[in-house]
């Protein structure tokens, strides 16, 4: 009996939970595991924007700058306004974040540029809007309102919201990919461009639209940092796009596009959530830990890279077979 990739991956996190059980076993108790959980809420949601982007071929490398540059925007406007109501601060980082990626949607679309060179510029252009907005300042948690710092530690049925919206993103995101015509051109693109084109989708369209979902996304998730940790400034989450990519690429998401699942996105987040969390209890020195989280990489790049190699046997046969 064949496992598929988000199985095997399910039992991965399950096997390093266990061996983390054998040196602490509080880790392993409910609340544990559901903080574990909470604490990985932000790059589940950036995870999920990511994977849009690659099933189209597409990275976006700018993910963290927008949700940094969103996330001051918001902690500036709060402690300018305090009497803006929570939710429509939450529509505002929304639509910021979106029109933020929009930007790397248009110049991948209209001007033909590399995705991973459009990022690369956006993600220093985003980081240099921040510095200039704030002078370099921080926005400290005194300067924010209870209610702007409250919304992710709110608890619902026990579960804080923080992790509420996590699921939500995730319920979303599997409807729009499973479900709706614009996932399954995600789907199509990332498969065969040109193939797509034939069957009338518009290539340059469905990338455009993977980028303003990744930059939404973000928009939210910056929102969520910023009143969590109730701090803002210039090099917040910095560095935290590549543990995005990561999260994808061990769940299985192909970077060549057109292959991964909402499961293996989420799955991925929370191994790394889970080493991230657990290697510390167990007293394992941070560089061990980038090491851990870099092999890990590796074999799912190479576990990819042979399961699409398998893919394309499987396809040439069946075409010498017809």
């Amino acid at each position: 009996m064949k496992l598929s990739r988000d199985t095997l991956l399910c039992l991965a996190l399950f096997a390093l939970v266990g061996v983390v059980y054998l040196r602490f076993p509080e880790f392993a108790s409910p609340a544990s595991l559901l903080g574990v959980f909470n604490d990985t809420s932000i790059l589940i949601i950036l995870a999920l924007g990511q994977m849009a982007v690659i099933l189209t071929r597409c990275i976006d490398l700018s993910m963290a700058s927008n949700l940094a540059l969103v996330g001051m925007c918001t902690a500036m406007v709060n402690s300018a306004v305090p009497g803006i109501p929570i939710p429509l601060l939450v529509v505002m980082a929304m639509l910021l974040g979106a029109v933020l990626g929009s930007l790397n949607g248009i110049l991948v679309w209209k001007l033909d540029i590399p995705p991973i060179v459009v990022t690369l510029g956006t993600l220093t252009i985003f980081r240099g809007i921040i510095f200039l907005i704030s002078d370099g300042q921080w926005v400290n948690a005194h300067e924010m309102s209870p209610s702007f710092k409250a919304l992710p530690r709110l608890s619902l049925f026990g579960l804080p919201m923080l992790s509420w919206v996590a699921l939500l993103s995730i319920v979303c995101m599997y409807v729009l990919l499973n479900r709706t015509q614009l996932g399954r051109a995600f789907y199509a693109v990332g498969g065969n461009p040109n193939a797509a084109v034939y069957t009338g989708i518009d290539v340059g369209r469905s990338r455009f639209n993977a980028f303003v979902l990744s930059g939404a996304l973000s928009g939210i998730a910056g929102y969520l940092w910023v009143s969590r940790y109730a701090v803002a400034y210039v090099d917040i989450a910095s560095g935290f796009e590549l543990d995005v990519v990561a999260a994808c690429v061990i769940g299985g998401i192909s970077i060549a596009g057109g292959m991964g699942s909402v499961a293996g996105a989420v799955l991925g987040a929370l191994f790394l959530g889970v080493i991230k969390n657990a290697l510390p209890v167990v007293n394992i020195s941070p560089f061990w830990q980038q090491a851990i989280s870099g092999s890990a990489i590796i074999v799912a790049v190479i576990f990819n890279a042979r399961s699409e190699r398998r893919l394309g046997r499987i396809i040439l046969k069946q075409a010498e077979q017809t």
